[in-house]
C-alpha cells in the first residue's frame, strides 16, 4: 500500500502518538510554568472544536517567535493553527497573541535559534521554519 496510508504514514503517526501520550505529558506542564526553553503554543482543533496545548522550543525574533516544523507541516498543532490564522504562545509565563504565520527562510530561521542550537539544526538539515507574528 502506497501513499498517505502506507507503512511511513503508520510508522510516523505511531511515532507522534508516542510523543503526545508520553513526553508531551511532562514538558506542557514545564512550558506553563515557564520552566526551561520550552514554550506552549494554545490552539483549537480544526474538527473538534477543542482547545489543546503543544509544547515546543521557540526563538524569539525581535517581538516574534520562530517554530522549526521538525516533523513537517503536517502535524496537527500546525494544521490547526493554519486553519484558524490564531494562535497564543505561552513563553516565559507570560501569554501572546498570534494573528499571522509566516514561512521563514531557513537561513533567517537558524539565526533566531542561536549557536548551539542552529548548529545542531543545521546538522539534522532542518530548513522548515514558520514566523509566529504577535498580534498589535
Amino acid at each position: 500500500m502506497s501513499g498517505r496510508r502506507g507503512p511511513a504514514w503508520r510508522v510516523r503517526r505511531g511515532w507522534l502518538w508516542l510523543l503526545k501520550n508520553t513526553l508531551n505529558r511532562v514538558t506542557t506542564p514545564m512550558a506553563r510554568a515557564g520552566v526551561g526553553p520550552l514554550a506552549l503554543v494554545r490552539h483549537v482543533g480544526r474538527k473538534t472544536g477543542r482547545r489543546y496545548e503543544t509544547p515546543l522550543l521557540l526563538a524569539r525574533l525581535g517581538d516574534d517567535f520562530v517554530a522549526e516544523l521538525t516533523y513537517g507541516p503536517d502535524v496537527s498543532w500546525y494544521r490547526n493553527v493554519e486553519a484558524a490564522g490564531r494562535c497564543e504562545v505561552v513563553a516565559g509565563g507570560r501569554v501572546f497573541a498570534i494573528d499571522r504565520i509566516d514561512v521563514l527562510p531557513a537561513a533567517e530561521g537558524l539565526r533566531a535559534f542561536g549557536y548551539p542550537a542552529a548548529w545542531v539544526l543545521r546538522l539534522l538539515r532542518r530548513r522548515d521554519f514558520r514566523l509566529l507574528r504577535r498580534a498589535e
